[in-house]
């Protein structure tokens, strides 16, 4: 699958030999539909990062590594720097995410000193929550990514989930936030009888447009949510119906979204 010359990153990837799928799996599926590379986001409940940067050092030039560390440890500051001295591009937190000690936000603004970018899961709640706000505007040089379009992998059911999801996207004001953009899969409802070859059901809730209102396409980057979105349509839709949502978008706009974000915001090296 060719894309006019783009070079496309996937912001959202994971792998694990003992979980989801190893990082070949992965490859696999980048090879076949034309993505270049990829930025591999560790398992919530998964502190031990060694395989994430192993795939850095098996594969150079392809991938960048989003890990976890014990934020309850005292030292965890401490070791999110030696994970970035072994090539670690951001780390994952949630909203909620505080330190013990004196400065809750320690873990917060270890990140921002160290260089790193926060690629942040949460429901539309906690992420429109004002508290998570006031965390933001303690860390203004931190860039902070907003996973699943602001929400948790499924579609909004009632105009109340849809209120919450858009108060998410008024994060936008803050500079230093972004948003990943998804597959359709993770906010459309799925086709029963399933069509061929549109699978969702219409009308397509807006929250594309949404976004791209909100951030413009300096602050947002595409990501599969590969495996999981196996489970959904499947990681070549996931590429292709958000590319064909956007397709009136300019050639430079859409090399921002689908590539040079994700690759400016967690440095591939």
């Amino acid at each position: 699958m060719k894309h006019d010359g783009m070079v496309l990153v996937d912001s959202h990837c994971h792998v694990s030999p003992s979980w989801y799928e190893p990082v070949e799996s992965l490859l696999y599926q980048m090879e076949r539909n034309d993505v270049a590379q990829a930025i591999l986001i560790q398992m919530m409940g998964q502190e031990h990062n060694d395989y994430l940067l192993d795939c850095l050092r098996r594969f150079p030039g392809t991938f960048a590594a989003v890990v976890i560390v014990d934020v309850d440890r005292p030292d965890a500051p401490g070791v999110l720097e030696r994970l970035a001295e072994q090539g670690a591009s951001g780390v994952r937190l949630r909203p909620g995410t505080r330190s013990p000690g004196g400065d809750p936000l320690a873990i917060w603004r270890a990140a921002a000193g160290l260089g790193l970018s926060v690629s942040c899961l949460g429901t539309s709640d906690e992420l429109g929550s004002d508290a998570f706000a006031r965390l933001i505007e303690a860390v203004p040089g931190l860039p902070i990514v907003i996973e699943h379009l602001g929400s948790v992998s499924a579609p909004d059911l009632d105009s109340r989930q849809q209120a919450a999801r858009l108060k998410v996207f008024e994060l936008a004001r803050f500079p230093n936030v972004y948003i990943k953009i998804p597959g359709l899969g993770e906010f459309c409802t799925r086709a029963k009888p399933a069509a061929d070859p549109f699978p969702f059901t219409r009308p397509v809730p807006p929250l594309l447009e949404r976004a791209y209102d909100a951030f413009g396409p300096r602050r947002m980057m595409w990501g599969s949510d590969y495996p999981p979105v196996s489970s959904r349509e499947g990681y070549a839709n996931a590429l292709r119906f958000p590319m064909a949502a956007l397709a009136e978008k300019s050639e430079d706009e859409r090399r921002l979204i689908f590539g040079e974000v994700a690759g400016t915001v967690f440095p591939i090296r």
